[in-house]
Parts: structure tokens; C-alpha cells; sequence
């Protein structure tokens, strides 16, 4: 990519450089931690969703921005799209580590563990994290939790598969990382530095079943700075997560963090698009 800036650079204009630095800022704040940074973001008080956009001026979007998300998803009102393909998710067995970055808990890769590709465009898969309660909303209703799985292309485009849970049974992937979890919890997340736990080798096979339903919008980051123009791809399929591994989730997070969902934004005239492999 570097190459092929400097290559193009005497044809691209200054705000296409911003945009481009827009997004690199954006995806680092994806594995960046909340704590200690002057202008530091939480889920309540002051600092809370309704005031991002004023802490920083890198965060205005937060405030300003026409496409903003979590949304909340009306199926009745979801354009039904034959062109959208089936989300085509390649994940594979990876050495993986256990962060809390003081907002959220994750789990990131030190190499490449697949990609999602999405209208033929390749996005490399580069880490997920949980929000609990969920950020997105269907027909009003808000589950226990929501993970999502970031990918980002070689242009630095971004790319989020959302998966939502309701409250029954274990997860099983999350079931894999339990002992971790606890062991993250008792990490406390201090100063500018993350809270790590090396997983080892790790399975993202459970991640990857098939998706006959899902939909489609175009929104933005869901926290400082809430970078826009995010291709989310809502799974229609919700998945069960037990009591206790909503709470382990939760336990390693300050208590301005543990509820680490953003209000729905509104939609401004944005179309939700649906793929639905049993549709006519």
C-alpha cells in the first residue's frame, strides 16, 4: 500500500490523505486502551457517549457524523437485496492473546488468522471484542451481549461482522477462553499499558458457520473517534451466551466500562440491506 501511495501521491488530493490517516487512527483505537489518556472516553458521566465528540477534536465525528452506529435494525424495513452474496468468512487456527484495553475485552492475533471477503474485496481478519449489553438493536430489542469481528483491506477500508447474543446456553467459543478470562480479571488494567493474556493456539473454526441471513449497512466505529464508513454486516442468527459469561466478560473492565454499549444513532436516510439465502 505504501508503495502505491507514494506512486499516486501527485495525483491525490489532501483530502483523501485525511481520510486515509482517519482510518488508520480509527483502526488503532480498535487495540488501544481508554485509561489514562487525556482524553480519555467512558461509557457514564462526563465522559460519557453523550460527550465524545467534545473531548477531543479527533473525536467530533462522535458528534457530527450523518453515519454513525449501533443502529437499531427494523426487519420490516430491510430492502431485501439479490446482489448481496453469502458472507464469505476464511478463519483459521492462530496464536492469539486475551487484551483488555481498559474499554472493551478482545482477542487479537500476532499473524494473519483469514480474511472476510465482501463484494469480491478481500478484508484480512485482524481481531474481535465483546460489548454487553449489545451496541445493535433488532426490532427494539437489545440482547445480552454482541461481539465483533474487525477486518480491515489493504486500503484501510473497514469491514465488522456483528454477532449477537441472547442469554441460554454457554457459548462455546467463549467457553474456550473462560480460564483466561479469570486469569484477565485479576490483571488489573493500569496506567497507558493494556492487560495481556496469551492464549496460544486458538480455534476460530466456531466463528465461521455458515450465514444465510445477515444485514447490511454503512455505518462507523462504535467509539472514539467513531470513524465512518464502515461496511457492518449484522448476522441474523442470534447466538446464546450463560449468565456467567456475560460476567466474565465484564470482570477485568472498570465500572465506567462494564456497560460498554453506545446508544443507537440515528439513521439519516440510510438503507438497511438484507441477504437472506431463503428468500425468492
Amino acid at each position: 500500500m505504501r508503495a502505491r501511495l507514494q506512486n499516486m501521491a501527485p495525483q491525490l488530493s489532501s483530502s483523501f490523505i485525511s481520510i486515509a490517516l482517519l482510518f488508520a487512527v480509527a483502526f488503532a483505537n480498535f487495540g488501544q486502551q481508554a485509561h489514562g489518556s487525556v482524553f480519555e472516553f467512558s461509557y457514564a458521566g462526563l465522559h460519557g457517549p453523550a460527550n465524545w465528540g467534545s473531548l477531543n477534536p479527533k473525536f467530533s465525528t462522535c458528534s457530527s457524523g450523518k453515519l454513525q452506529s449501533p443502529i437499531n435494525i427494523i426487519k420490516n424495513e430491510a430492502v431485501g437485496n439479490k446482489s448481496l452474496t453469502p458472507l464469505t468468512r476464511v478463519y483459521k487456527r492462530g496464536n492469539a492473546i486475551l487484551v483488555n484495553n481498559g474499554f472493551n475485552i478482545g482477542v487479537h492475533y500476532e499473524a494473519n488468522c483469514g480474511a472476510l471477503i465482501v463484494d469480491g474485496k478481500n478484508y484480512t481478519f485482524k481481531q474481535m471484542h465483546w460489548h454487553s449489553p449489545s451496541e445493535h438493536q433488532i426490532d427494539g430489542v437489545q440482547y445480552a451481549a454482541e461481539l465483533h469481528l474487525v477486518h480491515l483491506s489493504d486500503s484501510g477500508a473497514i469491514a465488522v461482522v456483528s454477532m449477537l447474543y441472547e442469554l441460554g446456553d454457554a457459548d462455546p467459543f467463549i467457553s474456550k477462553i473462560t480460564k483466561k478470562l479469570g486469569d484477565l480479571a485479576k490483571d488489573a488494567c493500569a496506567g497507558n499499558e493494556e492487560a495481556q493474556i496469551p492464549i496460544g493456539p486458538l480455534d476460530n473454526k466456531l466463528l465461521r458457520k455458515n450465514t444465510r441471513k445477515y444485514y447490511r449497512y454503512i455505518g462507523s466505529i462504535t467509539s472514539p473517534p467513531c470513524t465512518e464508513n464502515v461496511i457492518w454486516n449484522v448476522l441474523g442468527k442470534v447466538r446464546t451466551i450463560s449468565k456467567e459469561q456475560v460476567e466474565a466478560l465484564k470482570a477485568p473492565l472498570g465500572a465506567d466500562y462494564k456497560q460498554n454499549s453506545r446508544p443507537l444513532q440515528s439513521l439519516n436516510g440510510r438503507k438497511v440491506e438484507l441477504y437472506n439465502e431463503f428468500s425468492d
